[in-house]
């Protein structure tokens, strides 16, 4: 197998890809520790929209109207090829109060699970970083 490197990615090419994807992880704080739940996702202007149900962890933490910090991580791997990509996204939820933006994003983002997803969570994010797995022969200008 090829010899592979670890490529930085720009804060573009990382919302680029994430936007690629349906899927990823968030990370929070539930009773003073650390959390992660896959859901699905959409982008909106650069911040990472998610739905949640109102009795859980996450909705709670969101819900104390502060907003509280987060991580996002989503990624596409190819562990034949041994290439991928990981992106995470750092910053501060709330949940969306506006009615006309819930509505929106209620349309647009459909739940995998068979439960009420009562609130819908929007990430700012503060610090955009992720890499790309490739072969170390790749050419360096390849997003």
């Amino acid at each position: 197998m090829a010899s592979r490197i670890l490529r930085k990615l720009t804060a573009e090419q990382c919302l680029s890809l994430l936007g690629s994807v349906a899927v990823g992880r968030i990370v929070f704080t539930d009773k003073a520790l650390p959390a992660i739940r896959p859901v699905n996702h959409i982008l909106d202007g650069g911040a990472v929209i998610i739905r949640s149900h109102l009795s859980g962890g996450l909705a709670r933490a969101v819900g104390s109207g502060r907003g509280v910090v987060v991580a996002y991580e989503a990624d596409a791997i190819d562990p034949d090829g041994r290439i991928g990509w990981s992106v995470v996204v750092t910053g501060v939820a709330h949940l969306v109060a506006d009615s006309r933006e819930v509505a929106r994003y209620e349309q647009a983002l459909h739940p995998w699970v068979e439960m009420t997803m009562d609130c819908v969570i929007r990430i700012e994010p503060h610090i955009v970083t992720g890499y790309r797995l490739v072969d170390a022969a790749e050419p360096v200008s390849t997003p």
